[in-house]
């Protein structure tokens, strides 16, 4: 069974940074495409960033286009996602995703997910 476990998440006022990071019980090669996706309250859950296997494709959500970077290292099993210039509408639990055999923004096409990990932005 995969397990993915993010961890980062925290309070941090408007203009800050954060670093998210996730880590998986398997290797990160093996997981193809991963990703981050958030839910703020009251909304529905929503494609953040995604990243292929190799690192060569990625695709951001245009409101996080420019602030926000995914990377992953297959050899240490982990991906990331540093956070730049937060707004209080990035406030939302953030969680990684991983599996999806093609590069999706679709939640469905992700068979594996982590159980969130909330970021708070205060304004």
């Amino acid at each position: 069974q995969v397990h993915l476990v993010e961890s980062g998440g925290g309070l941090v006022q408007a203009g800050g940074s954060l670093r998210l990071s996730c880590g998986a019980s398997i290797g990160t090669s093996s997981l193809y495409n991963m990703g981050w996706f958030r839910q703020a309250p009251g909304k529905e859950r929503e494609f953040v960033a995604t990243i292929t296997w190799s690192g060569d494709s990625i695709a951001y959500l245009d409101s996080v286009k420019g602030r926000f970077t995914i990377s992953r290292d297959n050899a240490k099993n982990t991906m990331s996602l540093q956070m730049n210039s937060l707004k209080a509408e990035d406030t939302a639990v953030y969680y990684c995703t991983g599996g999806a055999r093609t590069r999706t923004t679709r939640q469905s096409g992700y068979p594996y997910w982590g159980q969130g990990t909330q970021v708070t932005v205060s304004s």
